[in-house]
């Protein structure tokens, strides 16, 4: 038996009560739902130094763009959702890595965002380079109204790993508080983030 096994067995056979010691069952657990997501997602993001906007539709979108200082004066920047945005190199001739690190801003597609903490799902999936999550200057992600979710829980459902791949949730730029407890923002990745949404409609 493996070192494995015998944990796994372990926490199997340790498992707690479903009651508690009086007899009474343990209350339900209700995971946290919202009126308006999409403003509560808003808010949070704007919470972790991020912004919302939205969009009806990819025109709407590139016009947003051609507002938006961190992408027009980017001399080198990407997207990487068809209909948003132009690019000036192609990802997919990027060999190493090191050769975004002069990419001012970066448009990729999220999967669905969350509105219990402003994070977005992104998987690398058809992007040769993840390097491009993390490494732009600015950093912006599209994702469809419809396509927030109310809670973490909801989102834990939505995640398929059918296969290698990577997946992260991106909440706000990067940022950082460890030094005198004081929040900088842009420490350590793209300096600012931007969700855009997408449609109209009900949210999922």
């Amino acid at each position: 038996m493996s070192g494995k096994q015998v944990i796994l067995g372990a926490i199997r056979r340790h498992q707690p009560a479903s009651h508690v010691a009086g007899g009474e069952p343990l209350p339900a657990f209700l995971p946290t739902t919202y009126t308006d997501p999409v403003a509560q997602f808003a808010r949070v993001l704007a919470e972790v130094g991020g912004q919302c906007v939205q969009v009806a539709d990819a025109a709407a979108a590139n016009a947003l763009l051609e507002q938006m200082p961190t992408w027009t004066a980017s001399r080198k920047r990407i997207s990487l959702v068809p209909g948003i945005g132009d690019s000036t190199f192609d990802l997919d001739a990027v060999a190493d890595p090191h050769e975004l690190e002069d990419v001012g801003m970066a448009i990729v597609p999220g999967q669905f965002g969350v509105a219990e903490n402003g994070a977005v799902w992104v998987i690398d999936r058809h992007v040769r380079q993840r390097a491009i999550f993390f490494i732009p200057q600015h950093l912006a992600l599209v994702v469809p109204r419809e396509k927030i979710v109310h809670n973490l829980h909801e989102a834990y459902r939505r995640l398929a790993f059918d296969g290698p791949g990577f997946g992260v949730f991106i909440s706000g730029p990067s940022k950082t508080a460890d030094i005198e407890q004081s929040l900088v923002i842009g420490a350590h990745g793209p300096r600012s983030l931007t969700v855009i949404l997408t449609g109209h409609g009900p949210n999922v």
